[in-house]
């Protein structure tokens, strides 16, 4: 019998693998109101927990196996995974039920020849589940793929981290993104605070304060989508760095503000709010599933004074009006999200990251050519690499006239009444004036940002 926390697991992770799917996602539509929340605990430390230590998984895997964990079949490569995961990582499990059961997942999978091969790489694995993988790794390793094992990064993203940040912030790094992110709300009215609080931890919610800013609070031991403050719109889930970047925007009343890459529509929401019943707001997708979703989230917060607009935003924009706001929020490589989205880590090449730098210098440009004089762009992105990052706005910016970069934190100024007290908005911007968050330093996603402004 194997226990439906296991059978979830399986199911997404091999999703994961064979569809391309994001985990979160998966674990989102499977986790419904019929599953036990201890079972749905259980799904998710699997989950995550096999994606964020893949590397180290396998690695101890194949001193066993004497071949590479990917030339397995998935069922079986994903059954050897969560049965080691529960041995290494999760003491309450006895071992014998993560053994028993990973062998009863490849039978259920018809992978039924392979039961004798999971049992025994298992059984011993839990004889050493004890000894620190330390131990295992050669001492003459080079120092990026000794951390790539032990920390579970790909080595070339290892190597540029150590670059550009040194060891031991490369480890805090590392550290970071295998831990479990803070589930980070945004409450949507901070005079209702007490008031919502109270409600959510009357539905058995633990309530902790934000680490940046005044509307963000941390939630645990449940899920907020399935409280009365979520469905009436009094608070989103949003990771609190994400809260920040639209803040820097500075929007007033009667702004017309375009938010350009709007999906799947987090920050649009403040920018609505300030900019009022005499404002006007836009926001873009290029895909219409995406902004279906969004009208969607909108109508629950109430907010009905948006246009969602379908548009390439990499091409010339179809605007004829020019805009004093513009939050250009870029796809990027998200390596600021590994710690929420561990499988891209194990998806991502360094080639792609001058295929993202393309694509985003193309939506920098586009974008400023309808910023109206005097008006504001902030260009953001939930990635840790140079060429997506500062590379992309210098280069374009070179190519521009009549633009500057804000490097008199003036944005940080206008983060002030925002943001926790004693707070110093200066922590979050570097000498440059460029915005960043780390995960290792404030618990949150690693997002990056620029203001731009028209002369």
């Amino acid at each position: 019998m194997i226990s439906a926390a296991r059978k979830i697991a399986y199911e997404v992770l091999r999703r994961v693998e064979a569809e391309g799917a994001y985990a979160s996602d998966l674990l989102h539509s499977e986790l419904g109101a019929r599953v036990k929340p201890e079972d749905a605990g259980l799904a998710t430390e699997l989950v995550m927990g096999v994606l964020r230590w893949r590397r180290l998984l396998d690695f101890l895997l194949e001193r066993q196996l004497k071949k590479p964990v990917a030339r397995l079949d998935l069922p079986v490569a994903l059954a050897l995974r969560i049965g080691l995961y529960q041995l290494r990582f999760l003491e309450r499990i006895p071992p014998r039920a993560a053994v028993n059961e990973s062998v009863e997942l490849v039978k259920i999978s018809r992978k039924t020849s392979a039961a004798t091969l999971v049992n025994a790489v298992l059984r011993r694995a839990a004889d050493e589940a004890r000894v620190p993988a330390t131990k295992f790794v050669p001492q003459d390793t080079p120092v990026a793929e000794r951390l790539g094992i032990l920390h579970s990064h790909p080595t070339w993203m290892v190597e540029r981290w150590l670059k550009r940040l040194g060891e031991e912030q490369t480890i805090a790094l590392l550290e970071a993104n295998n831990r479990a992110p803070r589930l980070s709300c945004a409450l949507h009215d901070v005079t209702r605070r007490d008031e919502i609080f109270a409600a959510l931890q009357g539905a058995g919610l633990r309530v902790e304060p934000g680490n940046i800013l005044q509307s963000a609070f941390a939630v645990s031991g449940g899920s907020p989508t399935r409280t009365e403050s979520f469905r009436t719109g009094a608070i989103s889930i949003q990771d609190e760095a994400s809260q920040t970047v639209p803040l820097l925007l500075d929007t007033r009343s009667g702004d017309r503000v375009l938010d350009l890459c709007a999906a799947p529509g987090g920050k649009t929401p403040p920018l609505i709010r300030a900019a009022g019943a005499k404002g006007t707001v836009v926001a873009a997708d290029r895909h219409a599933h995406r902004l279906r979703a969004m009208r969607e989230q909108f109508k629950r917060l109430a907010l009905t004074q948006v246009r969602l607009v379908e548009l390439d935003a990499a091409s010339p924009l179809p605007f004829g009006i020019l805009f004093n706001r513009i939050l250009v929020d870029a796809p990027c490589s998200g390596t600021g999200t590994l710690a929420r989205h561990p499988e891209i880590r194990w998806r991502l090449n360094p080639e792609q990251l001058a295929e993202f730098h393309a694509l985003q210098t193309s939506l920098l440009r586009s974008a400023l050519q309808q910023v109206a004089p005097g008006g504001r762009l902030v260009y953001s992105t939930c990635s840790m690499e140079p060429e997506e990052n500062e590379r992309v706005v210098d280069e374009v910016l070179r190519g521009t006239n009549g633009f500057q970069r804000d490097i008199t934190n003036e944005a940080a100024r206008s983060l002030k009444d925002k943001l926790l007290p004693g707070f110093k908005a200066e922590i979050l911007f570097d000498s440059n004036g460029y915005f960043h968050t780390t995960p290792s330093a404030l618990q949150t996603d690693g997002f990056f940002a620029a203001v731009i402004s028209r002369t």
